[in-house]
């Protein structure tokens, strides 16, 4: 069913996206600067697009902005993370070789249950 939903979706989305690349056809031009910074710099750069085309890499541009700098902020709980599973690794073969070089059980329970004929 959720798959259902999910092709539902992404079939409205994409007609959508249709709807406004064909609703804004129309030319725009795209400056690096205002014309008169544009002339008195020497950078006239400029470029015509469709205005879809315009209103979609906006779009792509802002998630990806988003999307790096949510992973920028996240850095410390990624690090936290890593130095935790770190000390759990380290403390984890600790307890390894402790119980390695363990030749006997040091808990009282334990040593009832080992000694020779204890009721089982």
């Amino acid at each position: 069913m959720m798959r259902y939903l999910r092709y539902l979706f992404l079939l409205v989305l994409g007609l959508g996206l249709i709807a406004v690349a064909l609703a804004n056809r129309g030319l725009v031009e795209l400056r690096a600067l205002p014309p008169e910074a544009g002339e008195f710099l020497g950078l006239g750069w400029a470029i015509q697009l469709p205005l879809f085309l315009v209103i979609f890499a906006s779009i792509l541009v802002g998630l990806f902005m988003g999307f790096f700098w949510e992973w920028m902020r996240e850095y410390r709980i990624r690090a936290d993370a890593a130095r935790t599973r770190r000390e759990a690794d380290r403390l984890s073969r600790e307890v390894s070789k402790l119980r390695e070089t363990t030749h006997g059980p040091k808990d009282d329970v334990l040593a009832l249950l080992d000694k020779p004929g204890a009721a089982r």
